[in-house]
């Protein structure tokens, strides 16, 4: 896969992530409380979903410029994998706190059967394997950086 077929498909990806993410951010500033009506997690005195927000806009920026700028170099794959590395690892550690409560005091009904920051946590991976995938599953930055010097 070339790198301009790589970005375009990032950005919806990341725009999709960003779109989620910035509704529950959104909610969470100008009502107060969460969307789906869940516990809201912290993360240093602010609601998770403010970070997931900041990491998926950062993505989303990043991919677009790359994109527009016809960019050829893995960079802006190398960027969006360290990235989603991070926010799996942010969303990741929520749905593993969720999962002890879950055990310990049963399962709850949440938003289609899981949780907002499980949703997330499922938005990273997908970033995350497309991006490796295209990295080294498809030979690596040669094919991916001649692909797009076809174009």
């Amino acid at each position: 896969m070339d790198t301009g077929k790589y970005l375009k498909i990032s950005v919806f990806l990341t725009l999709a992530g960003a779109c989620f993410s910035g509704y529950l951010s959104a909610v969470k500033l100008f009502s107060g409380s969460c969307a789906f009506g869940e516990s809201c997690p912290i993360f240093l005195g602010q609601p998770a979903c403010y970070y997931g927000f900041a990491v998926f806009l950062a993505m989303l920026v990043g991919t677009a410029v790359a994109y527009f700028r016809r960019v050829s170099s893995p960079d802006p794959i190398k960027f969006n994998l360290a990235l989603s590395a991070l926010g799996i690892v942010f969303s990741g550690s929520f749905v593993v706190q969720e999962i002890a409560v879950w055990v310990r005091y049963g399962f709850r009904a949440t938003f289609f059967g899981l949780s907002t920051c499980a949703y997330g946590l499922i938005f990273f991976a997908a970033i995350f394997a497309f991006s490796l995938c295209v990295l080294k599953c498809r030979g690596g930055y040669r094919s991916v950086a001649k692909g797009r010097n076809k174009e």
